[in-house]
């Protein structure tokens, strides 16, 4: 790796070469339209690497997650792999894929569970999910780039029905219990859009602190936008660790244009057992 990052977590900060073989770095990454806007992949690959898995939203097509790929490989001399979604879902004037990174030697492909059947068209982007394994770990991972809009009650009551895509992915497996969701959210988990997915019985949490700004504005840091949800009764392999990485290092508008106007965010876990 060429260049250090540090990894801010929620409660104490420290700079990480490789994940121990114990423990994992889940991730969801915004990453303005990959593929199709200008891309610094050498830096992005540099910050990407601190990842063992990572969701990417706003991806624009296969080749720009083929030439991150790439550029992971270059970097760390390692195999990388990478899953996408089979269609760009959105609207008729504009469409995004969702995509999935992993190092080859840590992570597991299990398999895709496809969209989320949005009965009623309450998501402008169906929330997409996939099975993986990282040592004794299983797990499904389903990530999300909610709706923007016009004006924040759009976007509240697209989180209002968060709790239904954990419900859909939680019951497409009895064997499988552990659910998480990431994404964009364009929403602080402050907002009341997301009590009934924090009111949930299997008692889910949000593990990216909402003091945490997410978003990067021409000056700094702007807004908590992105998370990590996970349920607390059956994701005890979380640590209670997670934060998000300093993509800007006070190059706001540079990092803006050639990486994202987003930070990742991620959890740690542990990968020495599974509670299912």
């Amino acid at each position: 790796m060429k260049k250090i990052l540090t990894i801010f977590f929620i409660f104490v900060s420290l700079t990480i070469y490789s994940s121990p073989k114990e423990k994992a770095y889940i991730g969801s990454f915004n990453a303005l339209r990959l593929g199709e806007s200008e891309k610094d992949y050498k830096e992005l690959s540099n910050i990407l690497v601190l990842l063992d898995l990572i969701g990417l939203e706003e991806v624009s097509n296969r080749e720009g997650v083929e030439t991150l790929v790439d550029e992971l490989e270059k970097n760390t001399h390692e195999k990388w792999n990478y899953h996408i979604s089979p269609y760009p879902v959105g609207t008729k004037k504009y469409k995004e894929y969702y995509a999935y990174i992993w190092k080859e030697n840590k992570v597991k492909f299990l398999k895709s569970k496809g969209f989320y059947k949005d009965n009623g068209d309450k998501f402008i982007r169906e929330p997409y999910g996939v099975d993986f394994k990282i040592g004794e770990f299983d797990f499904t991972f389903v990530i999300i780039h909610s709706i923007y809009g016009k004006n924040k009650s759009v976007r509240t009551a697209e989180a209002m029905n968060l709790d239904k895509v954990y419900d859909y992915f939680q019951s497409s497996d009895k064997k499988e219990n552990d659910i998480i969701i990431g994404g964009d959210f364009n929403l602080s988990v402050r907002s009341e859009g997301f009590k009934n997915l924090l009111s949930h019985r299997d008692k889910i949490t949000n593990c990216i602190s909402p003091n945490m700004k997410t978003t990067i504005g021409t000056k700094g840091y702007a807004n908590q936008y992105d998370n990590i949800f996970i349920s607390e009764i059956y994701t005890k392999e979380y640590t209670g660790r997670s934060g998000g990485i300093d993509t800007a290092n006070g190059n706001y508008k540079k990092t803006r244009k050639l990486i994202s106007d987003h930070i990742p965010v991620f959890i740690e876990v542990n990968t020495s057992k599974d509670d299912d």
